[in-house]
């Protein structure tokens, strides 16, 4: 007996362990993000969450889950011929702020019922929404959801389902859920990598790699609104070694739609299945079989590049570029005395700036396409650090030009970039490329839309057509000496135009610095200000050395060893202070969204999801502004056609409600907006008459433009 006791006392402390692991076991799954489950006859409904707990502001996953009995279905966005879909909001509360009712949709199946067709989910359904967290402290996430399952009968359902997550100090790993969401993730359709247009016959073309035989076996349509076509009749499919035709049957072949929407799904010789997203494709009257049509308005590959090559020409006349062009203004006048071989070098050496900083634009850009990251045109205007590290660049070179350093030693009466010879001509082609990206020219978002959706070559290929354009006008000049003719002839008052072109760049600095304060608020611009004190001061003590005002070795190798400390110091400023400061983006680029205007009847509003949704659903006008603060064409656009007094008054006279969407800083449900429209940068300018779809307005605008567009949707 004693040795009994003596073995349970030794046991003791790891049978108490073990007790206390089964209870952290079992406690478990209860701090999962799973609500109570509502259940029926038919399914079981949670509402679940990709994260336990919450940092803050961070985005967060939600999704009712619907595991249905055997037999039992639920709808898509577009149920079919009968059904109805699903609608889902969830919303924050507590000590956080968040709401969403876009429920992003996996690929469904079709499903014969009675003789119609419906679109829908069987078994394990995972249904979810994007919200963010905004704030901090816990959050009790509470959600709506309405769904109808059937099988031989339908039987509608509801449910409020309510969950608590709790605070965390920064953003947490992906909870027990998180599974569910890759899952439902991998089932939604990709964004369509192939050209595609219909038309009134019923034939929906694609065209591209991976549309041959072995790879489309079989092939079916399923269209994002009922009533577009018959779900029930076959859709024949005729493949070819880089093209797909699928024959539709038209539901109300007096009523075609203007545009098509929905779901492609391919399933190959091997069985395996891929979907792919077609939005916005235009009706066509001149489809022919094999022939291409881009996705989106029919537009070939070749027309893009036709398209890219005029847009870079317009470039050169875009605000974002005047402070390069000023510079190459400059050279041109020195080349006038220079031998032809000289200037055809020059230009030669701008266009392979021009043109490698483009490939190196398009390379990153598809690479963080391909790696799942949204971005589009200018993406790098959206990080505060890269806008003002471009400003610093801008500035030292107003400096150079009004003397305070020389990058080289020497005669004073031409600029920098000149001086360095082969080099200064590529890096002014790249500088122009960089000053170029926050425009957005006319015919770009086209070229762009097919760039950022074509075969890798292709992509490539526009936007080197693009770069050609831009170097185009200087490489013209230099290389036709009819042009050249027409150049001043260089002397002493080079040193004045010299100066007099600093402004620009200095002009320049002002609206990146505006741009950075938007961006990250009054703190970055005191950041960013004390980096130029730093650098004006670096520049000036390196042109005293230059100059020999210091006497002797000694004193030259002291003045640019305080040099480099001061280029440290603004270094570590950057280092320590601007790069943290991107994820503490201020709410005052909010002020342009939310900024009323002097019209009383003018309702302005920042744009989102929901209240686009929302307007839409209560049958009012509304106008979306897509713009951002580095966008110089969206300013120049808001001050001449949208800020008017008569655009405004047509506005309240219609009622319209201006919804803006402000891309200044990254904004995943904007980068996913415009893609809808294929565009992959601002402006975007977007009108909804009450009850119709979206009518896009040029990149340029004007009062009348505006008014008339108004105009042709009340009378259509």
């Amino acid at each position: 007996m004693v040795k009994s006791i003596k073995i349970f006392k030794c046991w003791l402390p790891l049978i108490v362990l073990g007790l206390i692991l089964t209870g952290q076991l079992q406690i478990q799954p209860a701090c999962a993000a799973v609500s109570r489950p509502l259940q029926s006859a038919h399914d079981t409904a949670t509402l679940i969450t990709d994260h336990d707990a919450l940092g803050p502001d961070q985005t967060l996953n939600a999704a009712i889950r619907l595991q249905l009995q055997p037999g039992w279905h639920t709808y898509w966005k577009n149920p079919g011929d009968a059904g109805e879909a699903t609608t889902l909001s969830v919303s924050l509360s507590g000590d956080r702020e968040g709401r969403s009712d876009q429920i992003a949709w996996p690929t469904p199946s079709k499903i014969p019922e009675s003789g119609l067709m419906a679109y829908g989910y069987e078994g394990d359904v995972v249904l979810p929404v994007t919200l963010r967290a905004s704030g901090v402290g816990p959050a009790t996430v509470q959600a709506h959801a309405e769904w109808l399952v059937c099988a031989n009968t339908c039987v509608p359902e509801k449910g409020d389902f309510t969950l608590t997550l709790p605070a965390a100090t920064s953003e947490t790993p992906e909870g027990q859920e998180a599974p569910l969401f890759h899952h439902a993730a991998a089932q939604m359709p990709r964004p369509s990598p192939f050209e595609a247009g219909f038309d009134k016959s019923g034939r929906l073309m694609l065209r591209g790699k991976g549309l041959d035989a072995l790879h489309v076996a079989s092939a079916w349509f399923m269209p994002d609104r009922p009533g577009v076509i018959d779900q029930l009749v076959d859709q024949p499919v005729k493949t070819s070694e880089d093209s797909l035709t699928i024959h539709l049957k038209w539901a109300k072949p007096d009523a075609l739609p203007a545009n098509l929407g929905g779901v492609i799904v391919l399933k190959g010789q091997d069985g395996r299945q891929r979907a792919f997203a077609l939005e916005h494709l235009h009706l066509s009257t001149s489809l022919s079989e094999g022939a291409p049509a881009a996705a989106g308005d029919a537009t070939p590959w070749l027309r893009a590049m036709i398209f890219a090559f005029i847009a870079g020409l317009i470039l050169n006349l875009m605000p974002c570029v005047f402070p390069v062009l000023a510079m190459k203004a400059l050279s041109l006048v020195k080349m006038a005395g220079a031998a032809r071989h000289a200037q055809r070098r020059s230009a030669l050496y701008y266009a392979v700036g021009v043109v490698g900083a483009f490939l190196a634009l398009a390379a990153l850009t598809l690479i963080l396409r391909a790696g799942g990251t949204q971005v589009g045109w200018g993406f790098q205007f959206q990080s505060p650090l890269f806008v003002i590290m471009t400003m610093w660049l801008l500035f030292l070179l107003a400096l150079n030009l009004f003397s305070v350093f020389e990058i080289t030693p020497g005669a004073i009466d031409v600029g920098a970039m000149t001086r360095l010879g082969a080099s200064g001509d590529i890096i002014t082609g790249v500088l122009a490329v960089i000053l170029a990206t926050p425009c957005t020219a006319p015919f770009m978002g086209t070229a762009l839309a097919v760039a950022l959706t074509a075969p890798f070559m292709i992509s490539v290929v526009i936007f080197v057509a693009m770069g050609v354009g831009l170097a185009c006008p200087y490489v013209s000049i230099a290389c036709f000496p009819v042009l050249g003719r027409f150049l001043p002839r260089p002397g002493p008052w080079m040193a004045i135009l010299k100066q007099l072109l600093a402004f620009p760049l200095l002009a320049s600095c002002v609206w990146l610095l505006w741009v950075a304060t938007v961006q990250g608020g009054a703190f970055m611009t005191l950041l960013a200000a004390s980096g130029v004190v730093s650098l004006g001061l670096a520049a000036w003590l390196y042109g005293i050395s230059q100059r020999q005002k210091i006497r002797g070795a000694r004193g030259r190798r002291r003045a640019n060893l305080f040099c480099a400390l001061t280029l440290v110091l603004a270094s570590i400023l950057s280092a320590i202070w601007i790069i943290p400061s991107q994820n503490q983006a201020s709410d005052a680029h909010d002020v342009m969204a939310n900024q009323q205007s002097d019209d009383a009847d003018f309702a302005r509003q920042k744009w989102s999801p929901e209240v686009l949704a929302e307007k839409r659903a209560a049958q009012k006008p509304v106008f979306v502004d897509m713009t951002a603060s580095w966008c110089i064409t969206c300013l120049v656009n808001d001050r001449v056609a949208l800020s008017t007094s008569s655009v405004r008054k047509a506005f309240a006279a219609r009622g319209v409600t201006m919804l803006v969407g402000d891309w200044t800083n990254k904004d995943d449900r904007i980068t996913a907006y415009l893609r809808q429209f294929g565009r992959d940068g601002v402006p975007l300018y977007v009108y909804y008459k009450p009850g119709g779809e979206g009518v896009v307005l040029p990149q340029i605008l004007t009062p009348g433009i505006v008014i008339k567009a108004l105009s042709d949707a009340q009378h259509p």
